[in-house]
């Protein structure tokens, strides 16, 4: 931006704030930001099934090593991507669906009579959609968790899926859930509101830099955002990561131990 910048006042041409090499910007960098996140919560998620082992088993004798302890790390990552492109395909897919058929395109003619039957169902398509998604994510909450406790990536989803659609998993995942997803959006807006005061900062700061008004009005304003989504991830996900972790380990030890008196009372027959 300020090489572009540079080279209009060179052609004593006026300056155009061009959105696209932000678009640009954000599309490559987008792979990098998964990846990190990806990595973030998977070792994160390591870390503290770990702990709620260790707390909730007697401690073995010689404690894994720290090969052992990064090898676990790749199946958990395996899971957030599979489960990621179980969850997240349909409600994009259906979403932009939906937006070709029903949204307001001046330059080409709506597909669908507005107010028709049709036109009212492919509207509505999104919302049907996302609360698939979420009744997918919802089942496939726990198996981080599963995977982190030595399962492959796709036992860990089958783990996952079987623990949570039970009368007493679905209940307990729900009250687990819910407030955390509520302290979470609390913690988020308080930081937000806190973080406010960067918007002037970094909207000077890069219009100096860059001479791209455009660019640094949104950078201003995506600023407190960026620090309330990083506060907020350091402040609540270890707590939710502890918290699943926990509630795996809750759910299957039930079925660990009939399944270890199931086998007692066999031999013993």
């Amino acid at each position: 931006m300020r090489n572009q910048r540079i080279w209009y006042q060179q052609v004593e041409d006026p300056y155009l704030h061009d959105y696209t090499d932000l678009a640009l910007v954000a599309l490559y960098t987008l792979p990098l930001f998964l990846l990190l996140l990806g990595t973030g919560s998977a070792a994160l998620q390591s870390v503290c099934s770990r702990a709620v082992t260790a707390g909730t088993h007697a401690p073995a004798k010689d404690d894994r090593p720290p090969v052992a302890v990064r090898a676990r790390l790749r199946p958990v990552l395996a899971v957030y991507t599979l489960r990621g492109l179980i969850v997240w395909p349909l409600p994009l897919i259906v979403s932009f669906v939906a937006d070709s058929l029903t949204g307001n395109h001046l330059d080409t003619p709506q597909p669908l009579e507005r107010g028709s039957w049709p036109h009212t169902l492919v509207a509505a398509s999104p919302a049907a959609a996302v609360f698939v998604a979420v009744l997918l994510r919802l089942g496939l909450s726990l198996a981080p968790a599963a995977a982190a406790g030595g399962l492959a990536p796709r036992a860990a989803l089958r783990r996952s899926w079987s623990l949570v659609w039970t009368r007493a998993g679905v209940a307990r995942v729900l009250a687990l859930g819910l407030p955390l997803a509520a302290l979470t959006a609390g913690v988020l807006r308080l930081v937000v509101q806190l973080a406010l005061p960067l918007r002037p900062v970094v909207r000077a700061l890069l219009e100096q830099v860059t001479g791209n008004f455009f660019a640094a009005y949104y950078a201003g304003i995506l600023a407190p955002v960026v620090v309330g989504i990083l506060v907020t991830a350091a402040l609540t996900l270890p707590l939710t990561c502890t918290a699943f972790a926990a509630l795996h380990d809750h759910l299957r030890s039930p079925r660990s131990s009939s399944r270890r008196a199931g086998d007692t009372a066999g031999s013993t027959a």
